[in-house]
């Protein structure tokens, strides 16, 4: 399932381009959040959580995805008070964010949200569960793009013990419910020798509440295709290989960034993990020469464990040929 694209101009405008250089190597590439960054076509990065002109469709995807399959919001029971601390820290940002389409009200023990983006509103007492059926993630993952991993902190170490998980690229929340932060990232190629993951971990611990910082990720998607899980790799693996002699090319591969924050929550003192995904096909990348180029060069000197295991072995050799061509 694919979402629809906002217009062109805007996204392109707006898209967080990853690369400082023509090689990319793994790194934490931490910095602190609401920063703007200027780009060869606009700017981005001067908010936590950005509403854009696939606002509602992209909720829609959600929605139908969870719908299908429940697990991909999955909260262990001691995640409770995190949930709920996530929720009651991510709604007053993002009204402060849109103050004319949100806002969030204290009436009494409750509390009214409102969302004219999407013409919805609701109540509930904060913690009480029975105020709120569907949980506090399932009401967050309906009002944000970004998805959502609850991070707690124990043991010397970093668990992601709760989530809400629906863009996930190649990856399962399910799967990764209940698991070490080092576990989650064990199969990323060369990050442990380097002691990035260590590194970023020991980071994560020595954040203080409500502190902010971001970091960027890549890979590339055949399609707008926000839902590329794991449980979903029938639908789309095959594409990898297919795509390769499409004429269409230029239009189906899309380069992927997520931009994640990293805030550390007040109240239960859990790591709140955000990841907002960006989708931009090759033909309107290539309006940008210099993104253009800089791609084309990234592509063709990444290191093949780490093309790999981004899924892009199959069709870069193509994509750089095309980049290159123009």
């Amino acid at each position: 399932m694919t979402t629809a694209l906002p217009g062109t101009a805007e996204r392109v405008a707006r898209f967080p381009f990853p690369f400082a250089a023509d090689t990319y190597r793994y790194s934490t590439n931490v910095e602190p959040a609401r920063r703007t960054v200027p780009t060869a076509a606009g700017s981005w990065g001067d908010r936590v959580l950005d509403v854009d002109a696939a606002y509602a469709a992209e909720l829609e995807l959600r929605r139908e995805v969870l719908q299908r399959d429940p697990t991909r919001c999955s909260q262990l029971p001691h995640m409770r008070v995190a949930a709920w601390d996530a929720l009651m820290t991510l709604l007053p940002e993002l009204a402060a964010t849109y103050p004319g389409a949100m806002s969030l009200q204290q009436r009494g023990d409750r509390w009214l949200w409102r969302n004219d983006l999407i013409g919805s509103s609701t109540s509930f007492v904060p913690g009480d569960e029975d105020s709120l059926p569907g949980g506090p993630l399932r009401l967050l993952g309906s009002q944000i793009q970004e998805d959502v991993v609850l991070l707690d902190q124990r043991e010397g170490s970093l668990w992601a013990d709760a989530g809400l998980v629906t863009f996930a690229a190649d990856w399962s929340m399910g799967f990764d419910v209940g698991m070490r932060f080092l576990e989650v990232h064990g199969p990323v190629p060369r990050v442990h020798e380097a002691g990035v993951v260590q590194r970023a971990e020991q980071f994560l611990m020595r954040l203080q509440p409500g502190e902010q910082y971001r970091r960027t990720n890549w890979t590339m998607t055949v399609d707008r295709r926000l839902d590329s899980s794991t449980e979903t790799y029938p639908e789309w693996g095959r594409d990898r290989r297919l795509v390769v002699d499409d004429p269409a090319l230029p239009d189906r591969l899309h380069l992927r960034v997520e931009v994640q924050h990293l805030l550390r929550l007040g109240v239960s003192n859990a790591v709140c993990f955000l990841i907002r995904t960006y989708l931009l096909p090759l033909r309107e990348l290539a309006t940008v020469p210099e993104w253009r180029r800089r791609f084309a060069a990234v592509l063709a000197e990444l290191p093949d464990d780490m093309a790999d295991y981004k899924g892009l072995t199959l069709y870069r050799g193509a994509a750089v040929d095309w980049l290159t061509a123009g």
